[in-house]
C-alpha cells in the first residue's frame, strides 16, 4: 500500500515538473534593419529564439536520426528574401541517445537579407517567419510545436 503510495506521489512529481518546464514558453521576437529599408536596397533582418534555462531545442541538423529539426519559413509579397543562415548549435551527449546531438541552447539568431524591388508597391513590408522545434530537457523531449510572427518595415 505505501508503494503505491509513493509511486504515486513520484508520478504527480513528474508530472509537475514536466508540466512548469513545458510552461516555461520559447519566445520569437525579429527585426528588419532599423524599422525601415528603401526601395531598389536590401536590408539585414533576424529572427531571434529565446529558449528557457534548462531547456534546449535541436538544430535544423541534430545528427541523429530521431531528432526532430527545427525549421525556419519567410514569407513576404512582393520581395526577396536570401536566408534564414542556421548558426551552428552546440553538439552535446544525451542519456537518452547514442549519438551526440546538435542542439541550440539561450538566444539562437537566424539572420536573413531581404530585398525591395525598386517598383514596390506599398509602404510597409511584413514578414511572416514561421519556426517549428522541439524543445527538450536533459532528460524528456516535448511535443514538436510551431511558432509564428509577423515582423514589419516602413519602405521608403
Amino acid at each position: 500500500m505505501f508503494t503505491n503510495y509513493f509511486k504515486g506521489i513520484f508520478l504527480f512529481s513528474f508530472c509537475l515538473l514536466l508540466f512548469s518546464m513545458s510552461g516555461k514558453a520559447q519566445s520569437l521576437s525579429g527585426s528588419i534593419a532599423k524599422g525601415s529599408i528603401a526601395r531598389g536596397k536590401s536590408a539585414k533582418g533576424v529572427l531571434i529564439l529565446s529558449i528557457p534555462d534548462g531547456l534546449h531545442i535541436n538544430t535544423n541538423r541534430p545528427n541523429s536520426p530521431y531528432a526532430i529539426p527545427t525549421t525556419v519559413k519567410l514569407i513576404a509579397r512582393g520581395v526577396k528574401i536570401n536566408g534564414p543562415v542556421f548558426p551552428r548549435g552546440k553538439t552535446r551527449p544525451f542519456q537518452f541517445s547514442r549519438d551526440s546531438i546538435n542542439v541550440y541552447e539561450g538566444k539562437v539568431r537566424f539572420p536573413f537579407m531581404i530585398t525591395v524591388p525598386a517598383g514596390f508597391r506599398g509602404d510597409a513590408v511584413n514578414v511572416r517567419a514561421v519556426v517549428r522545434y522541439q524543445a527538450c530537457t536533459d532528460e524528456v523531449c516535448y511535443p514538436p510545436r510551431t511558432t509564428e510572427i509577423t515582423i514589419s518595415a516602413r519602405v521608403k
